[in-house]
């Protein structure tokens, strides 16, 4: 049973009083600061990401590793398993600084590793080194969120967060393609770290005078059973990649491996009910994974149908990903508007039919006489998809979670999206190899087989309208639930 001190639902529990006199918005004095400092980090893994989608296709051709293709992003997801348990854990037990610093510091090493790989398999180890920044970074953020701000600001920060993401859509794609053209991909990766002191100035002072103003933490002892479980938990999805990659009957071996190892570990990680989708948080932990694989499964390989498929240049197949990142902020922003509370169950419904009509429309591009914009707009509908059911489940999540269980369930549902994203993105790439893919043809620069992408994205289309039909057991439509009440939630 977790309550607050007073025994107070969680549902009203405030690390930050929201009371008559605090009537400002995120922007307003108390906050500013911290909003500028907080989004600055978002903004820079925000640019990351479009920078890599938009580089990756070159740079797994050099590589020699198109076969490879799904493991550089899908390894990045694999490390951010365990970091995602060890910085809950890190700030529940510490509170968030340490952990968010440390995971800038690592997620900047790791843009150097893959920036100087000779090779694919280095190349993804840099990947894998930028999922252990990413993993830290992103739970202390979302901790931040949950002891910084009140409850009716929550959904404006995280419309801040998507909003965050527009200049980089817009920008990110031109920057990474013209340097991909002209001075190579490997720039791609090594210039970002610089961005790093940009976020390490704008928030420090912000965070520690925030952090200071926080009741003290009543930190329990660093849970070491868990931090294996999400150990074995990544060790397991990535053996789980290995066997998709091999392909033959040796790959059975460290296929059974990782599911000994992954799913156990799993069940262990997740609230109890979130993998047969126990009504309220387990359900809302669940959605975020089935969500997030979903839409950057297909995402993953757009860039790369535009390039092989369609003859564009790296920087126009960047570009068709833009829209989405537009309009992902719209959605966030609908769904903070004041009307929306009332509506959570169904913005997420609606937001998971709209991404399924995104990533089926992708497909209708592989038709030659369909025009290349066509990705671009179904993507912008993806976007507003993915903007109204993320942040729903974000503020969903923090509504059901205690001040001293922010970090924990923060983890869970950061750990649900990156194991949707392993797992997904994971199965994407063995479709794409096994269907021919990854043949030698397309590594050389020939024009790789329609079927892989069509079959991956029919498969998230499903994955998606699976998310949909599971919306409805939320409980948003009905009276929050606290903590307090777990057993029952878990009972479904």
């Amino acid at each position: 049973m977790a309550t607050t001190s007073s025994s107070t639902p969680v549902d009203r529990a405030e690390p930050v009083p929201d009371t008559a006199l605090d009537t400002g918005g995120v922007m307003s004095g108390p906050y500013r600061a911290l909003t500028l400092g907080i989004v600055s980090v978002v903004l820079l893994l925000a640019f990351e990401a479009t920078a890599v989608n938009t580089a990756m296709p070159v740079a797994a051709r050099q590589l020699d590793g198109l076969g490879l293709y799904a493991f550089a992003f899908s390894g990045y997801f694999t490390t951010t398993l365990f970091a995602l348990v060890v910085s809950g854990q890190w700030c529940d037990r510490r509170g968030p600084l340490a952990p968010l610093f440390t995971g800038i510091a690592v997620f900047g090493a790791g843009l150097v590793v893959a920036g100087t790989a000779v090779g694919m398999w280095p190349f993804v180890a840099g990947r894998a080194i930028q999922g252990l920044g990413g993993g830290l970074v992103i739970v202390a953020l979302y901790v931040v969120v949950g002891r910084a701000f009140p409850e009716r600001l929550r959904p404006s920060v995280f419309a801040a967060f998507s909003a965050a993401w527009v200049l980089p859509s817009i920008v990110g794609p031109l920057v990474s393609g013209a340097v991909t053209q002209h001075l190579g991909w490997r720039w791609v990766f090594l210039a970002v770290p610089v961005l790093i002191l940009l976020p390490l100035a704008v928030m420090g002072p912000a965070l520690r005078r925030a952090e200071r103003a926080q009741p003290p933490l009543r930190p329990a002892p660093f849970d070491r059973r868990r931090t294996w479980c999400a150990a074995l938990a990544a060790l397991g999805a990535g053996l789980l990649q290995y066997a998709g990659q091999r392909l033959d009957l040796l790959g059975l071996l460290p296929a059974a491996l990782g599911a000994a190892l992954l799913v156990p570990a799993v069940v262990r990680l997740l609230p109890p009910g979130t993998l047969r989708a126990a009504r309220g948080l387990p359900t809302v932990i669940l959605l975020r994974g089935v969500a997030a694989g979903a839409f950057f499964a297909a995402e993953a390989f757009v860039p790369l149908m535009m390039v092989t498929q369609r003859d564009l240049s790296p920087t126009l197949a960047g570009l068709t990903l833009t829209s989405g990142g537009l309009s992902w902020a719209l959605g966030s922003w609908l769904q903070g508007r004041p009307w929306a509370d009332r509506h959570r169950e169904a913005l997420i419904r609606v937001g998971f039919v709209l991404t399924a009509v995104a990533i089926a429309g992708a497909a209708v591009v592989l038709v030659p006489a369909v025009p290349a914009w066509t990705a671009a707009v179904f993507w912008a509908v993806g976007g507003v998809g993915m903007g109204l059911a993320v942040a729903s489940i974000s503020v969903l999540m923090m509504k059901l979670s205690a001040p001293e269980d922010t970090g924990a369930n923060s983890a869970a549902i950061q750990l649900s999206d990156a194991l949707g994203n392993v797992l997904l993105i994971g199965l994407a790439g063995v479709l794409f190899a096994g269907l021919g893919g990854g043949s030698v043809a397309a590594a050389e620069g020939g024009t790789a087989p329609a079927g892989p992408f069509a079959v991956i994205f029919l498969v998230m289309t499903g994955v998606a309208l699976l998310g949909a039909l599971v919306s409805g057991r939320t409980g948003a439509g009905r009276k929050p639930v606290a903590v307090a009440e777990a057993p029952a939630l878990a009972e479904g």
